[in-house]
């Protein structure tokens, strides 16, 4: 299993405000577009973990802007399983410069839980699935 090399984004200039910077409401989107992205290069898109009957809200989410991102630049969306329980499963984020991948211009992190979609109560893939549980946690160990 490879680590997700990450995920690129240009921003779109409706993204920005007067001063055409990016509008800090956008990250928690780039954040879960860099998620959704994360889950394809694992085989397991969303759209398999709902055919299964599983679903994954938010249960909450965090963003630290240390540096403003601009139209017309373009950036990196780091994203790493930080922590896989078998009912949670937390993400880092971090956006980089593609330039230089060492400057962290805002870092951020989302918790999240795997739910019955008939139900709505939480699933402990290990038995319910136990496929996507040697994914997830096989991922994150990397």
């Amino acid at each position: 299993m490879e680590k997700y090399a990450g995920y690129v984004r240009s921003p779109h200039y409706y993204e920005t405000d007067q001063m055409q910077i990016i509008h800090h409401s956008n990250y928690i989107r780039w954040f879960e577009e860099a998620r959704v992205a994360l889950l394809e290069h694992l085989g397991l898109p969303y759209h398999i973990l709902e055919e299964s009957g599983i679903i994954v809200p938010v249960l909450g989410v965090s963003c630290q802007y240390k540096e403003m991102i601009h139209y017309g630049e373009t950036v990196k969306i780091h994203v790493n399983v930080e922590k896989y329980t078998g009912t949670r499963l937390n993400f880092t984020y971090h956006i980089t410069p593609v330039s230089d991948e060492t400057k962290i211009l805002t870092h951020g992190d989302s918790q999240h839980c795997f739910l019955q979609s008939e139900t709505g109560r939480l699933v402990h893939l290990k038995k319910a699935n136990p496929t996507f549980h040697q994914l997830f946690s096989d991922y994150a160990s990397l």
